[in-house]
């Protein structure tokens, strides 16, 4: 009786154990996810400035400035990671495209204010780039802790789910073509 005692006891020290760590390793991709959105918001702040220094050398290249402003609105509704994902990559397509249409313009590359502009998105998307490595380091720690044996047996009851990895959409891992 006293081993079997000893036991439960024993088992129920590694469960509460096992809870927090795992409660740790959420709390930690939330905060990673918190510092992704911090970068995210930063690049999307940015984006009007960019769009209004464009607009005035560009202004025939509507579609490409409306494409950037609808990401960025899409940005702003977006709920979820998994929103806020879809808005990044919608986001990236489109002002990889506006940098090209500003490629097109002699002007607005010796402008300040556009170089100005382009440098603080290529440090922002330094940024980005940073904080989605450590979000998808923080994502594989926790998915990891609750789908090893023994905790995988008890995770779902606990609520704990595997979580998404913030990936790089096809479109990203292409050299953008660039026509002139």
């Amino acid at each position: 009786m006293m081993n079997f005692v000893f036991l439960i006891c024993v088992l129920l020290v590694y469960l509460i154990f096992s809870f927090n760590k795992m409660v740790d390793g959420k709390n930690k991709v939330d905060n990673a996810w918190s510092q992704v959105d911090v970068q995210l918001k930063r690049r999307f702040d940015l984006v009007p400035n960019l769009v209004e220094t464009v607009k005035g050398a560009a202004a025939h290249e509507k579609n490409t400035l409306d494409d950037v402003t609808r990401a960025r609105n899409n940005y702003l509704q977006s709920q979820s990671p998994e929103e806020i994902m879809k808005a990044n990559k919608q986001m990236t397509s489109a002002l990889t495209r506006l940098l090209a249409v500003a490629e097109n313009y002699p002007d607005l590359k010796a402008n300040v204010a556009f170089t100005n502009l382009q440098t603080e998105l290529s440090r922002i998307e330094d940024k980005i780039a940073y904080s989605r490595q450590f979000y998808n380091d923080t994502v594989m720690k926790f998915n990891k802790t609750i789908l090893m044996f023994p905790n995988n047996l008890f995770a779902s009851t606990f609520g704990f789910k595997k979580i998404k990895y913030f990936n790089t959409d096809e479109s990203e891992r292409s050299t953008p073509k660039v026509e002139f």
